[in-house]
């Protein structure tokens, strides 16, 4: 088949054209080639088999050219930060997908399935239970955002309104939708536009909820967010990192490799149509854990920075429930000290990462994106 990949350049893109290539589809690839991602231009691990095109996906006439002869489009082009850029959120994430569905029926497009990475931010601050008040975890819980005047006070946790014990996390599948934050709230509009406009106009659509996606090809350059990058890009240049709150907040990584393999199953299963699939490693791990587990694998140890930093707009604990991506017959097969193997690797292989993180961290600092509590927790 004729593939399009928008955002193709980047991370999660490049590795499915791989593997579509290796199964004998045509790929072509529409990617602004953003600076903030790609300060070098166009990446040379894409293959030379791919019909690559520069531009916006905002752009009607590029987009419309980008979908001529194609039968199948994943759209990953998004724009993802912690910076309060909020109208780009919108207009990268959610315009861009309704002008795909806008073109398809405007100009009757035989487009045949159209593929859509999301987030596991959707989710916001997930599922819990209060162990005091439901101990046999049958009265769920949906807590919002943890606001400023509880995290610069260094309480991390969230609390039950009811007895005000800390609360449990639970995975949570896809039932569960609270967005936190603006490129959340964009990621939720995104799924709408293409599960509804799919349903409405005949056209297959489905919905890929990444949660945090790890290993080669991460763009080292865009440290705003990514624990993998950032724990790296610190033990590489020698220098410690910054743990966020406690550093035992809860994360879900899950490998490359497993997230191409499951774009390939919904894109190959038709009973996959009009849903949103959860996209995760199914093993819950600490952020002290995780970098543990990096240092180990470096062989670097440097005790990181605990002053109580944290970024405004984080969630506390977040694991997704994978069961019905499952049912199709995906499992994670990858592990997280793979994925760490793997991008150490790569990195090694890199040159100039001394002033990336000094850059990053400055800006968010300057932004208030970085914040720290008033006093020690």
């Amino acid at each position: 088949m004729r593939i399009l990949i928008t955002g193709g350049a980047g991370f999660i893109g490049s590795h499915t054209a791989d593997r579509l290539l290796a199964l004998g589809h045509r790929v072509r690839i529409l990617d602004n080639l953003q600076l903030t991602v790609h300060p070098l231009g166009k990446p040379d691990y894409l293959d030379e088999r791919i019909d690559f095109m520069q531009g916006d996906v905002r752009n009607r006439d590029i987009l419309l050219h980008a979908l001529k002869d194609i039968d199948i489009v994943y759209h990953f082009a998004a724009y993802q930060d912690y910076l309060p850029d909020f109208s780009t959120f919108f207009s990268v994430n959610a315009v861009s997908t309704a002008l795909i569905y806008e073109l398809i029926v405007e100009q009757r497009l035989p487009i045949q399935k159209i593929i859509v990475a999301a987030s596991q931010a959707v989710m916001g601050e997930g599922r819990y239970h209060c162990p005091k008040c439901a101990p046999n975890a049958d009265r769920f819980l949906y807590p919002t955002i943890r606001l400023e005047a509880q995290l610069s006070e260094g309480k991390w946790d969230h609390e039950c309104p009811a007895c005000g014990s800390p609360l449990q996390w639970l995975p949570s599948d896809e039932t569960v939708m609270h967005p936190c934050n603006p490129y959340a709230i964009s990621k939720h509009a995104e799924e709408a536009i293409a599960i509804h406009l799919g349903a409405r106009y005949g056209i297959p659509s489905v919905v890929m909820r990444y949660s945090i996606v790890q290993g080669p090809r991460q763009s080292i350059f865009n440290a705003y967010s990514g624990a993998m990058r950032i724990f790296a890009l610190s033990l590489y240049n020698r220098r410690p990192p910054c743990i966020f709150e406690d550093g035992q907040q809860i994360r879900d990584f899950v490998n490359i490799e497993d997230v191409v393999d499951a774009n390939v199953l919904v894109l190959e299963k038709n009973e996959a149509d009009g849903k949103v699939f959860n996209v995760g490693g199914n093993t819950p791990w600490t952020i002290n854990a995780f970098y543990q587990t990096m240092q180990t694998i470096t062989g670097i140890h440097i005790e990181p920075i605990r002053e109580g930093h944290y970024r405004y707009g984080d969630t506390r604990h977040i694991v997704s429930d994978t069961n019905r991506l499952q049912s199709l017959g995906w499992v994670p097969k990858r592990t997280v000290p793979y994925s760490i193997e793997r991008y150490w690797e790569e990195l090694l292989r890199k040159e100039g990462h001394q002033r990336i993180l000094e850059s990053a961290e400055a800006d968010m600092k300057r932004l208030n994106v970085i914040r720290k509590v008033r006093r020690s927790p």
